[in-house]
């Protein structure tokens, strides 16, 4: 017997407390309305934000294609952080939290309402991460929506992104531009709605959605003012029907070779490092054995295909003029790169959803032949050794060779490298040390205003970073993020000193304090853990509770495993 579309909310509708029946009769359900499957939609709302700003609109879309497929769709808010707003200053702390926050609510809201399905939306960096770690976790049918890209700026009659901002804000702090010019930059470079539209966090992970079968095809490049977004956003509802009907959960999507298919299109894209640290977290909550390791392995084997920014100067709207995230898995899949026969939402498996996607054209220069990539592996690699014994990710498209030696430059605070910078005294050869801003310390804030401070060209491609904190994906450079152990809980990055030499070779996969195991012993023994006192309630529950970025910063507390 076929399982009731409504197999959930009919406890409530239906249920032996009848009187609660009374609040939908206030909402204006009629008496058949009591039969039909209602569908929690899931939005982060923050009109303070251009990513988000259109999210409750689209989410009304959303609800009324509901109601045109016999359903109810019933949208909810979940908490909304912008990463670039509050990078650098104290909410850069309530980013990564954000995620987990949203996780939460979502799982809240839809198991305590008893929806029958969940469809979030993904506006901006930690939306669509927190809500398909709901999914995995509640197992409930449902899916994932992108927002859709903001489209480009325009400065002197070329494309811009906010990747530009960042670069001319940095090279105006060093006179190497104009003030005025990049103030120019500034004030174009974002007209409006949509998320961050290079190959940052927001549209790795939405690519990274597509290529895993939690999000429907075109759905992440299609920008976010494009007419076809809202023609998506009323057509989802029948995807989520076809899921009901089929009885397709998440954890029948989400198996080993949907994280390696993930992985591996991460990769070929040139996207960012935060897209590990989302599949590692999305593991651990679908109950899949997918770990750094195997992350490592794809990474190494992986070509950089894509010349999105910060690698190029392209953006997801360039993608979407050619054909869209379909017409690259399915590039992808002739390669060999992915794996065709895993389900997606769709109900149909990936090969079946890209039979009728384009083929990339010839005359364009966003994605590679196969036989000349930009590069050979993938521009993020992992590192494991005395320095990281959890791991660490490079992110290093604009670093040429694959090994780097240098010393450490050591600093607690992100806008002290920014200084440093300016002052002068950041030199070539250098590795910049940047500990104690980890998920326990700090939330684990992004450090883009430090990162941002050595793309100048004096520095850029000669210097290192090393932290044990994130960065965001407009970050270029050699820059290495979610060390593990983080300082404030014992990692040796927090035993570094100024002058200590450094290695590490990306292909080889190691890293190297380079100090005797005497003298590193000598340093543990007399270590002493700065205190972890967090004034704010969401970072104080969240470090109480988070595991190390190697378990992508799941809930020690849901997860006991990962401690």
């Amino acid at each position: 017997m076929a399982q009731a579309l409504n197999w959930n909310s009919q406890n409530l509708t239906h249920g032996w407390q009848r009187g609660v029946t009374a609040f939908y009769y206030g909402l204006g359900f009629s008496d058949e309305d009591f039969n039909k499957a209602q569908i929690g939609i899931g939005v982060p709302l923050l009109d303070g934000n251009l990513c988000n700003v259109h999210a409750y609109e689209l989410a009304k879309e959303i609800a009324e294609g509901c109601k045109s497929t016999e359903m109810i769709g019933l949208p909810f808010g979940v908490p909304a952080v912008s990463d670039n707003i509050t990078q650098g200053q104290e909410g850069g702390n309530a980013s990564l939290p954000s995620r987990n926050m949203i996780a939460n609510a979502a799982e809240c809201v839809v198991s305590a309402h008893s929806y029958d399905a969940l469809i979030g939306l993904h506006n901006c960096d930690k939306n669509g991460p927190g809500f398909a770690m709901a999914l995995a976790r509640l197992n409930y049918p449902g899916l994932v929506v992108s927002g859709g890209s903001i489209m480009p700026g325009c400065h002197k009659g070329q494309s811009i992104s906010i990747l530009d901002v960042y670069d001319s804000q940095a090279a105006a702090a060093v006179g190497a531009m104009e003030e005025t010019e990049a103030e120019e930059i500034l004030k174009t470079a974002c007209p409006g709605p949509g998320g961050c539209g290079i190959a940052a966090s927001f549209n790795t992970w939405g690519i990274a959605l597509e290529a895993i079968g939690l999000m429907l095809p075109y759905s992440s490049s299609t920008p976010a003012i494009d007419s076809a977004k809202k023609t998506e956003c009323l057509n989802v509802a029948s995807a989520v029907k076809n899921l009901l009907e089929q009885n397709i959960r998440p954890r029948d999507i989400l198996t080993r070779k949907a994280f390696e298919n993930a992985a591996a299109t991460i990769a070929a894209a040139g996207g960012s490092t935060n897209g590990v640290l989302h599949l590692l977290a999305l593991a651990r909550e679908a109950g899949v054995d997918f770990q750094l390791q195997d992350i490592q392995e794809i990474l190494r084997k992986t070509p950089v295909l894509c010349s999105f920014a910060p690698r190029g100067k392209k953006t997801m709207v360039d993608l979407h003029h050619l054909g869209g995230t379909p017409m690259l898995l399915k590039y992808l899949l002739k390669a060999g790169i992915i794996d065709g026969s895993c389900l997606t939402v769709t109900g149909k498996t990936m090969a079946e959803n890209l039979a009728e996607a384009k083929d990339v054209p010839a005359d364009q220069d966003l994605i590679a032949p196969l036989d000349q990539p930009y590069k050979e592996y993938a521009d993020m690699q992992i590192c494991f050794g005395n320095l990281a014994p959890g791991g660490i990710v490079f992110k290093v498209s604009s670093m040429q060779e694959s090994h780097f030696t240098g010393t450490a430059c050591c600093f607690d605070d992100a806008k002290a490298v920014a200084d440093a910078v300016e002052a002068g005294k950041i030199k070539a050869g250098n590795i910049i040390v940047l500990r104690n801003l980890g998920p326990v310390a700090s939330g684990m804030p992004e450090v883009l205003v430090a990162t941002a401070a050595l793309a100048v060209p004096e520095l850029d491609g000669k210097v290192a970073f090393i932290s044990d904190t994130r960065v965001s994906g407009v970050s270029h450079g050699a820059i290495g993020v979610h060390c593990s152990p983080e300082a404030v809980v014992g990692g040796p990055i927090g035993l570094v000193q100024d002058g200590d030499p450094i290695s590490f070779d990306l292909l080889k996969g190691t890293i190297q304090l380079d100090i005797s195991d005497q003298e590193l012993e000598q340093r543990r023994a007399n270590w002493t853990p700065n205190p972890v006192q967090h004034t704010r309630g969401y970072l104080a529950d969240f470090s109480a509770t988070v595991s190390q970025a190697h378990h992508g910063c799941v809930s020690k507390a849901l997860l006991p495993s990962c401690d």
